[in-house]
């Protein structure tokens, strides 16, 4: 099976963007021991204050539909409301080349 990447873009309703990096600690957290997540990685944007980033990489579709129905999942997103400004911008992608990572 072929590895598959997201980058997920959520931009935090005014003044919130704190509260959202906080609530959205707890969805890193909870990948920690989730089979088949090889990265899942929360960045703050330098050049949109209120925009953050995730970078995830799943060693298979099975493992991001794993992760994408977990519990922790549930919960966390149950707590974005009012701290995001709109759904999230999601991109489903095959990689093809690293450095630093194996795909």
């Amino acid at each position: 099976m072929s590895k598959v990447a997201v980058i997920a873009k959520l931009t935090a309703a005014e003044g919130k963007r704190d509260e959202l990096v906080e609530a959205l600690r707890a969805l890193v957290k909870g990948t920690e021991d989730e089979p088949g997540t090889l990265a899942y990685v929360l960045n703050t944007d330098h050049a949109e204050a209120d925009v953050v980033w995730f970078y995830e990489l799943y060693e298979s579709q099975d493992a991001l539909d794993i992760h994408s129905s977990s519990e922790t999942m549930k919960t966390v997103g149950r707590q974005l409301a009012g701290l995001v400004a709109g759904r999230p911008e999601l991109h489903v992608l095959s990689p093809i080349a690293a450095t630093g990572i194996e795909v």
